[in-house]
C-alpha cells in the first residue's frame, strides 16, 4: 500500500506522515524536505525557489520525477507532497486541511532552515497565501492540476483543532477500514 498526503501549508503533512509510517512500519519520504534541501543548496528559501518555479520547470520536475520513480519501484511507503497523489495515482490519497490562521501560527512557531523568518502572524499568513497561489500557478502551468481541489482525494482531515496524534489516529482508522473492504 502506498499512501500519499497532500494539504495546506502548516496542516501537519510531514509530522503526521512520519507518525503513520512509524505505526505501519513503512518508509517515509517528504517532497517538502527534498525541495527545501534544493532551496538551501542554492542559498535561498523555499518561497524563493517556488517563485523561480513559476517560470522554470526544473524546481519541481526533479522532485516530481523522484516521486514517480518511487511509485513505480517501491511499495508500502508513505510520501507527503502536494502533488504526490498525482504522480502516484494508485495510492491512498489523503488531504490535510487547516485554517489559514492556524497553519500560519504553526509555521511561525516551527523554525525550518528553508523558511524565511516571519515577523508576525500576519506576515506568516500573507506569505502562506502567496505560497498557495504560487503552487496553484506552477502546478496548473506544468501539470494542469490544482492540488488544493478536494475532489482529488480519498479522505480529508481538518487538522485545525486536532493534535498530530489525533490526525494520525483518524487516518489509521480510515486505512484499516479500507484494508478490510
Amino acid at each position: 500500500m502506498i499512501i500519499t498526503i497532500s494539504g495546506m501549508p502548516g496542516s501537519g503533512k510531514n509530522t503526521v506522515a512520519q507518525m503513520i509510517a512509524d505505526r505501519l512500519n513503512f518508509n517515509h519520504y517528504s517532497v517538502g524536505d527534498l525541495r527545501g534541501k534544493m532551496a538551501l543548496e542554492r542559498g535561498m528559501t523555499l518561497d524563493e525557489l517556488n517563485k523561480i518555479g513559476e517560470k522554470e520547470a526544473f524546481t519541481d520536475k526533479d522532485a516530481d520525477d523522484y516521486q514517480k520513480e518511487l511509485g513505480e519501484k517501491e511499495d508500502d511507503f508513505i510520501i507527503d507532497g502536494r502533488l504526490s497523489w498525482h504522480f502516484i495515482p494508485d495510492s491512498v490519497k489523503l488531504y490535510l486541511d487547516v485554517s489559514p490562521e492556524e497553519g500560519a501560527r504553526r509555521i511561525l512557531n516551527t523554525k525550518r532552515p528553508d523558511e524565511r523568518e516571519y515577523s508576525s502572524l500576519d506576515d506568516a499568513l500573507d506569505a502562506l497565501g502567496q505560497r498557495v497561489e504560487s503552487d496553484r500557478k506552477r502546478y496548473k502551468k506544468w501539470y494542469g492540476v490544482d492540488c488544493y481541489d478536494h475532489r482529488h482525494y480519498d479522505f480529508i482531515v481538518d487538522t485545525t483543532n486536532l493534535s498530530p496524534e489525533q490526525v494520525a489516529d483518524k487516518i489509521i482508522d480510515y486505512i484499516q477500514t479500507k484494508r478490510g473492504s
